[in-house]
């Protein structure tokens, strides 16, 4: 017989005596508390009711939480923000955590309602079998707003740009088929001579700039269209639309700048000691200001700002950057049944930090890194999908460490990192022993 494995409980693992669950819909949500029974010892009482989702009911429900002694709330995401400001205010602590609802599969032969479900995250929270979620303080969630609507915003930018070369598309005008974007300075030059009424496509093409100079034949054919003045009514309409949007988007990430300088956690220390907003700029200086430090990983650049609005600035939270990854749906499941296992799914995890860590790889493969050599390894061997996440995984597990020790520094392990640590002997023997195998007498000589 097997010595058995001792396996510590969480800190949310635990049995609670007075505890509630709140299942949210669109306008109301239905509330489930969970206490000792009045009159029959050993036993519990649950009572379900609706509550409106607006400020005013959830400030009453506190108030009726904390009289009744409720020691944890499970809140599901729609009302978890509004009720995790409110709640604390009567008393109550807010679990945080999102009351994931478990599958219908998992609950075999339970009805699907709103009721029974509130019931059955109660009584998940009463036995601790419910994870905490990862709910950010109010600076890094005033951040987050920030960065998220400036991701929303470049998006719905590019929209407009695919929108504007489809407009041209349509009559014929080719530019893209020799600019690299619709977007570059020239392009642009062109697309308002096109809009205040200029048709001759040898005058359109004089416009051009740089390198692009020398395909002036190529940029005549393409400028050659059916182009009249209600697409240069529409197109002026989808570039006022795409300046408006980039004075959007500069003008949040000047604050979200702003934002970060506010923290005293983002704070570098000067060579002097001295601590603040600017401060650690400086050559010399012991601690550089997180964006500085995160700023310095490959692929980051000014994403480091979503970085911080994602997984705030306080590592405390994640005690390893094993939890981080996790969290962040970058690891595998383990499927294990008797002797078979297998690795499942990551999950779907947090979008905008996927989407920037995404960015970040895509930007890290094309360079003479580490990272870059490591997405390429992986990348040969199974496929650029399993890459990216192999890289976005090694990406967060460096920023977990900047972010966890503020004197830590990036440092570049460089592009000849793996190839520094073959045993050249070893491989030898191998390909030495394979030929053999097949027949064939070795001798190894240095090349001259």
């Amino acid at each position: 017989m097997m010595a058995p494995q001792e396996i510590d409980d969480e800190e949310y693992e635990q049995v609670l005596e007075r505890v509630a669950a709140v299942d949210v819909a669109k306008g109301s949500g239905m509330v489930c508390t969970r206490v000792p029974h009045p009159s029959r010892p050993g036993k519990r009482q649950s009572r379900v009711w609706q509550v409106d989702a607006d400020t005013g009911s959830v400030m009453e429900l506190a108030d009726h939480l904390a009289s009744e002694g409720v020691a944890k709330v499970a809140l599901e995401a729609g009302l978890r923000l509004l009720a995790y400001l409110v709640l604390p205010a009567g008393g109550t602590r807010p679990g945080r955590a999102a009351g994931q609802r478990p599958r219908r599969g998992e609950c075999p032969g339970r009805p699907k309602s709103d009721k029974l479900d509130c019931v059955w995250q109660a009584k998940l929270t009463e036995r601790g079998m419910l994870r905490p979620s990862f709910v950010p303080p109010a600076e890094i969630r005033r951040l987050r707003d920030y960065t998220r609507l400036r991701t929303d915003l470049t998006r719905e930018r590019t929209r407009h740009w695919s929108r504007l070369e489809k407009l041209l598309e349509d009559v014929l005008i080719k530019v893209t088929s020799v600019a690299s974007k619709t977007g570059s300075k020239p392009v642009r030059d062109m697309l308002e001579a096109l809009i205040a009424g200029e048709r001759d496509p040898e005058i359109l093409a004089g416009l051009a700039r740089g390198k692009m100079r020398a395909r002036h034949d190529r940029l005549v054919e393409a400028l050659t269209g059916r182009f009249d003045d209600h697409h240069g009514e529409l197109a002026r309409m989808l570039l006022d639309q795409i300046d408006a949007l980039t004075a959007h988007i500069d003008q949040i990430t000047g604050r979200a700048g702003e934002l970060i300088m506010a923290m005293p956690g983002a704070w570098g220390v000067d060579a002097d000691g001295v601590t603040g907003p600017g401060a650690g700029l400086d050559a010399g200086a012991p601690v550089l200001p997180a964006v500085a430090r995160l700023d310095e990983i490959t692929g980051i650049g000014r994403d480091a700002q979503v970085l911080i609005a994602e997984i705030g600035l306080d590592m405390g939270v994640f005690p390893t950057p094993g939890h981080l990854v996790s969290w962040a749906k970058l690891s595998p499941r383990t499927i294990q049944s008797g002797a078979k296992s297998q690795a499942g799914r990551t999950g779907k995890g947090n979008p905008y930090l996927k989407g920037v860590l995404g960015e970040a790889v895509a930007a890290a493969g094309r360079t003479d890194t580490f990272l870059g050599e490591r997405y390429r390894r992986i990348a040969r061997r199974r496929g650029k999908l399993r890459a990216l996440v192999a890289v976005a995984r090694s990406i967060l597990v460096i920023a977990w460490h900047l972010l966890a020790d503020p004197a830590t520094r990036f440092r570049e392990l460089g592009a000849g990192y793996y190839a520094s640590r073959i045993d050249k002997n070893r491989k030898t023997r191998s390909h030495v022993r394979q030929l053999e195998a097949l027949g064939y007498t070795v001798t190894l000589a240095h090349a001259a």
